[in-house]
């Protein structure tokens, strides 16, 4: 009698993505902006994550495309998140989609969203949602300069290989801009909130807004931080 060889299924093989950790001044301390997945959501549903997904052939040929991204400087300019990749355009998408955030430059000051402009930039948004619209095209459309310089990497997660859904995920710190209010999508997120990484860590304890083991760990690391100026020095200690 012939015994049937099992086999081990393989890991599922992780998407690249790309997540933002972006931050303002609050009182004492700084805060973080975090959005609670749909309970729908095929990955990680009903928690409070960083805004992020995966890469997609745009944010590559964004990155790749002249004059739409601000150069990097070292050590950013070297390693995986490189500009070409598509992992710092991936995560200013993924902030704006996600969040109503755009990191750019406009005639080399930051982009402000005036009154005048709400209607405008949420139609982009919406665009964005909707794969109606790259962002690169939205950059070349406003007259900007993508920010993916001022995107600081600050860690690299892969999804466990017994995961059926994994990612490769980079993720970078970022200051929240003036003139600009964060605010989730209502699509893929049902919440968004501004929180002290001890409060969003207390929460999680509690069961009131449970977090993953990633953004649990990074609320960890930026516990402590009362002023953002640390931001850059911290993402490369």
């Amino acid at each position: 009698m012939v015994t049937p060889e099992t086999t081990t299924p393989q890991p599922t093989t992780p998407r690249p993505a790309s997540a933002t950790v972006l931050v303002r001044q609050g009182g004492e301390r700084i805060e973080v902006f975090m959005v609670r997945r749909h309970v729908r959501s095929e990955f990680v549903p009903d928690v409070y994550v960083f805004p992020g997904g995966s890469i997609h052939e745009a944010d590559r040929h964004t990155e790749q495309t002249p004059n739409l991204c601000a150069p990097v400087q070292p050590p950013e300019s070297t390693g995986p998140t490189a500009l070409g990749a598509g992992f710092r355009v991936a995560a200013l998408r993924e902030l704006f989609e996600e969040a109503g955030v755009l990191l750019a430059r406009r005639g080399g000051q930051p982009l402000t969203i005036g009154d005048a402009d709400v209607v405008r930039f949420a139609a982009a948004r919406d665009a964005l949602n909707s794969k109606t619209a790259t962002l690169g095209e939205i950059a070349q459309r406003e007259g900007v300069t993508l920010a993916t310089d001022a995107l600081l990497h600050w860690a690299h997660w892969i999804t466990p290989a017994a995961w059926p859904k994994r990612f490769d995920t980079h993720f970078f710190l970022a200051e929240m801009p003036a003139n600009q209010v964060a605010a989730h999508d209502a699509l893929e997120t049902t919440a968004g909130a501004w929180v002290t990484p001890e409060d969003a860590l207390a929460r999680s304890e509690t069961g009131e807004s449970p977090l993953v083991f990633a953004t649990s760990t990074s609320c960890g690391r930026l516990r402590g931080w009362q002023t953002t100026p640390r931001l850059g020095r911290a993402s490369r200690g």
